[in-house]
């Protein structure tokens, strides 16, 4: 049986409220300082705190005792339109409308409008193993697109793996564009390796440099080398040469499974998954830094085309094009993985 309890800001206080208490799961609403409304669920392997009314993205992920977000500056969520001035987060929707790092000649945000979208819905649907945080957002502009989108998370009992759930539907009379990537930020951790389902050549350096990047000469050597292939990141073992950033392209995944799965293993043997579906993305990047403010090893970054652009993308013949009240669905399974 399947039970729905809808939620409103007036739920969410400074001090935590006690929504749902189980056996099998503990739910508290509360504000942090900032203003910003979390939503804490808890299972007996650990927690995700989600901001159900920005953009529902994910703050924070812990279980069994390990932190599975990046390192960063902010000590909590900011009130923002755009995710850079907030970026603390473990997950969040990249999209949709347009997506990824913008280009000069781009006119979009960094990650587009949805990652600090503010929510016009939100519910917990309520199982015997599991819940689920859903919430809506419709978009609309005058003279431009409208479209709804539905985010989901779900948290089964005594697991500390989690899901990540995403549906949009073209709510215009003409079709829109649609670019989404699920963007986790996962933590650092030293002497990590990683490895995946699909063919180590798939993943390919990029070689362009976004405007953000501030390239070094060791940067660039460390670049060098792996194109010429005499380094290979396979493992966490060398941080001095992941700032700036070194990121990954693995393109058309189709063509190697149905299912991707990355893995990141720690030293001491924890596994951190994500699995996907490539009939939903067929693209996936991974994107590592290291320095003294963040440090993040997203090991596999699942969407529907490369992060660098509308442009970039309507070039390449990746964009997608959603017809109107068409609806596309996309899951992401995450965490870490049973022994």
């Amino acid at each position: 049986m399947k039970t729905r309890i809808a939620l409103w800001r007036e739920l969410f206080t400074e001090h935590p409220r006690s929504l749902v208490q189980s056996r099998m799961f503990s739910i508290s609403a509360f504000r942090y300082a900032s203003g910003v409304e979390g939503l804490k669920i808890e299972n007996s392997r650990g927690h995700l705190i989600v901001l159900p009314w920005m953009g529902q993205m994910i703050w924070d992920a812990c279980f069994d005792g390990r932190d599975l977000t990046m390192r960063n500056m902010f000590s909590q969520p900011k009130p923002a339109a755009e995710v850079a001035a907030t970026y603390g987060c473990f997950a969040f929707h990249s999209g949709l409308l347009a997506n990824g790092c913008p280009s000069p000649e781009d006119t979009h945000p960094l990650h587009g409008e949805m990652p600090c979208a503010p929510m016009d819905d939100a519910w917990l649907e309520i199982e015997d193993d599991s819940v689920t945080l859903r919430g809506r957002y419709e978009y609309v502009m005058g003279f431009g697109h409208h479209y709804q989108s539905e985010p989901g998370v779900v948290l089964r009992a005594d697991s500390a793996l989690f899901e990540i759930q995403m549906a949009v539907t073209n709510l215009a009379a003409v079709a829109m564009p649609l670019q989404y990537m699920c963007h986790m930020n996962y933590a650092y951790v030293p002497g990590a390796t990683f490895s995946q389902n699909i063919p180590d050549a798939a993943l390919m350096l990029r070689q362009s440099i976004p405007a953000h990047v501030k390239p070094t000469p060791s940067w660039l050597a460390f670049n060098q080398r792996i194109i010429d292939g005499k380094e290979a990141l396979t493992s966490l073992n060398a941080p001095e040469h992941y700032d700036p950033e070194i990121v990954f392209f693995a393109d058309g995944l189709d063509a190697f499974t149905p299912v991707p799965e990355f893995r990141m293993t720690a030293p001491d043997g924890t596994t951190y998954l994500t699995r996907f579906r490539s009939a939903e993305f067929n693209y996936a990047t991974r994107w590592i830094l290291y320095n003294g403010d963040q440090q993040v090893a997203a090991f596999a970054l699942p969407a529907t085309c490369r992060p660098e652009g509308f442009l970039a993308a309507r070039r390449s013949g990746t964009l997608i094009v959603l017809e109107p009240q068409q609806t596309r669905r996309f899951h992401v399974t995450t965490g870490i993985e049973q022994p």
